[in-house]
């Protein structure tokens, strides 16, 4: 039974991790409507720049460290979009191409991150702490700082898209854009700002995963990227609430699976719940009309 609280307490700490980036992709997703197979790459760019700052002569604490990474992710996601996506996808109507579009820019931001930080294994300047019990559970003080970011981010997410004119505006243009477009709405600047939420939190979601991980390397975002696929497409893909939910059940699921079997297989446990989603529910638990 303890062992059970304990991988049920790290697999709340998985879940807050694929929460922040499965919201990030979902995001994109809804307003662009096609999906970014170099999202898990964004997440590598934004757990670099955080180690550099965080290891660096500066030497900045991991959570500004983390911040900065996020913020500048963003930025290259909003630049990335403006002069390579959004004119592949106004020249190619079909969705093929601009996926095929971002497998490349993929190939090349792994390489990019290979060539200037190099392939070995690195990890944060933070401090090895005793873990401790919160009830039956097993958590650090940064596995607690991590759940209490994706809590907060969750909440400033909802807020944003159920109270503000702008997340307004995206659930409107989510729905449909052309519509949107004829009520006045600023398609163009929306799809800035979504890209850089997008970015944001995929940078936040790489310098998470590294700190929970305890490593980082240029093929860390990748690989968790199919996690993250597995959240969104159970949860719905292009649902922000879908995805929330899908992280918490793949979370727990693949970590208290790896009680019963191999934990280098949790992978695969992430795989099956992604087959058995597409064979039973393929819209997911909260399918949106439109984005199915």
């Amino acid at each position: 039974m303890t062992e059970l609280f304990l991988a049920i307490g790290f697999g709340l700490v998985i879940a807050s991790v694929l929460a922040l980036s499965a919201v990030g992709l979902s995001l994109q997703f809804g307003i662009t409507n096609y999906i970014n197979f170099a999202y898990g790459d964004f997440m590598a760019v934004g757990a670099y720049i955080a180690w550099t700052l965080n290891t660096g002569p500066m030497h900045w604490n991991i959570w500004v460290s983390m911040i900065a990474g996020g913020v500048s992710v963003g930025i290259l996601a909003v630049l990335l979009n403006r002069f390579l996506l959004a004119p592949f996808a106004r020249k190619f109507q079909k969705l093929f191409y601009i996926l095929i579009v971002t497998f490349g820019l993929s190939l090349v931001l792994l390489n990019l991150v290979s060539s200037v930080w190099g392939t070995e294994v690195q990890r944060y300047s933070i401090s090895n702490e005793s873990p401790f019990h919160v009830g039956p559970f097993l958590f650090t003080i940064d596995e607690l700082v991590v759940v209490a970011i994706a809590i907060v981010a969750m909440l400033l997410i909802h807020f944003m898209l159920t109270r503000t004119r702008l997340g307004k505006s995206m659930r409107a243009m989510s729905d449909n854009s052309t519509l949107a477009m004829t009520s006045g709405i600023d398609t163009g600047r929306i799809t800035t700002l979504t890209w850089f939420l997008s970015g944001l939190l995929a940078g936040i979601g790489g310098t998470v995963l590294g700190i929970t991980q305890a490593s980082i390397t240029p093929g860390s975002g990748e690989t968790f990227l199919f996690v993250i696929f597995a959240a969104v497409i159970v949860g719905g893909v292009g649902s922000i609430y879908g995805a929330m939910v899908g992280a918490v059940i793949v979370g727990l699921a693949t970590e208290v699976a790896a009680l019963f079997i191999d934990p280098s297989y949790k992978l695969d446990i992430a795989f099956a719940i992604l087959i058995l989603a597409l064979l039973f529910r393929p819209n997911g638990l909260f399918a949106r009309p439109g984005k199915a």
